[in-house]
This record gives structure tokens, C-alpha cells and sequence, in this order.
């Protein structure tokens, strides 16, 4: 492929000829998908995303103000829409029955049972620590499995603020765990001395 003739492919396209748009879809939709796939990781779902690209880019082309820059411009398109693909997607929930039926119950043993019922106490009581804000980010997100489009609306805040009271929340929520099991320790270290 010689970029000079993708330039003027794209000078043409932008002027508004179908045809030049449609060869440059032709030369670049291999790349394209690829990049679509490595983001998304399935075939169908890439496919679907490479032509929402396509259409896109159709739809901005006139914006694009240096030809020489297509293929670069094309692959933040890309890029971009992946994220915001996968974000919008949000957690899967879920499975068919039949995929359920077929999966070996497996039966926790009576200490198993008990250290995980108290590790999911322990990480309430941490989680009642936190601020407010903290506590109602992460169980939206972990325990009732909203995405972040759907907290973004909850919250009357943009996904981005959404994303970092995430990583805050986390850090905090981390800090109050490692925090108490140190605390205990150190009192029965010096009961037993």
C-alpha cells in the first residue's frame, strides 16, 4: 500500500467521492480488524466494531485536517470506540442452564464455609469504614454489578470520575483492610509476651 495514494484517497474521499472512501475501507479493513480483536477479543463482536469504525470515520473524514494523518487518526477511532465498547458492555451475568447443569457441584468443606464467611465479614465491616461516596462506588460496581455508564448516570458524574473514585475507593478499602488485621496482631503480640 503507498501512502501518497491513500493521501489522495482521502483528499478525494473528504471532497466527497464514495468510491475513494470505499477503496480506502478496501486497503486499511484488514488492519482495522485486527486492532478490534486484539481490544475486544472475538471475532463477531471485532467484526461488528471494525464497521461502526468505518461508518465513523465516514461521518468525520471532513474533520480530519491532515490526509498524511489517516491512519493514525483512524487507529485512535478505533481504539476509542473499543473502550467504549467494552465499558458500556459491563460485567456479564449469567449463563445458560443447561451450561449449569452440566458443571460438577463442588461442596466446601465446614472450614472453607467458615474462613469465607469471615472474610466476607471482615470486608463488610471494612467497607461500613469507608466514606460514604467510597462505599456506594464499590458496592454499585462489585456487588450489584452496574457498569459504568450505568453508575456515571446513577451518580450524575462522568465515567472518567466514575473510574478514579473506583481506584480511590480500592486504595482506601485496601488500606482499611491490610490496617485492621495489622492492628489485632500487634495487640496479641504483646498479650503473648
Amino acid at each position: 500500500m503507498c501512502w501518497t495514494e491513500v493521501t489522495e484517497l482521502v483528499r478525494r474521499a473528504q471532497a466527497g467521492e464514495r468510491t475513494a472512501f470505499g477503496e480506502l475501507v478496501t486497503r486499511v479493513q484488514g488492519a482495522v480488524y485486527a486492532m478490534a480483536l486484539a481490544r475486544v477479543r472475538d471475532a463477531a463482536e471485532a467484526q461488528e466494531l471494525a464497521q461502526e469504525v468505518f461508518v465513523h470515520a465516514m461521518r468525520k473524514l471532513p474533520q480530519l485536517r491532515d490526509p498524511r494523518c489517516f491512519a493514525g487518526w483512524l487507529r485512535r477511532i478505533t481504539a476509542r470506540m473499543a473502550i467504549n465498547r467494552l465499558t458500556r458492555r459491563g460485567p456479564v451475568h449469567g449463563a445458560a442452564p443447561e451450561l449449569l447443569e452440566a458443571v460438577q457441584a463442588v461442596t466446601a468443606e465446614p472450614l472453607d464455609t467458615l474462613v469465607r464467611a469471615e472474610q466476607r465479614a471482615e470486608l463488610l465491616a471494612a467497607l461500613r469504614r469507608l466514606k460514604p461516596l467510597d462505599r456506594a462506588a464499590l458496592e454499585a460496581f462489585y456487588l450489584r454489578g452496574e457498569s459504568l455508564k450505568q453508575m456515571s448516570r446513577a451518580f450524575a458524574a462522568p465515567v472518567g470520575t466514575i473510574k478514579r473514585r473506583l481506584h480511590v475507593a480500592r486504595q482506601r478499602l485496601k488500606a482499611v483492610l491490610e490496617g485492621a488485621p495489622a492492628r489485632t496482631r500487634r495487640r496479641r503480640e504483646l498479650v503473648c509476651v
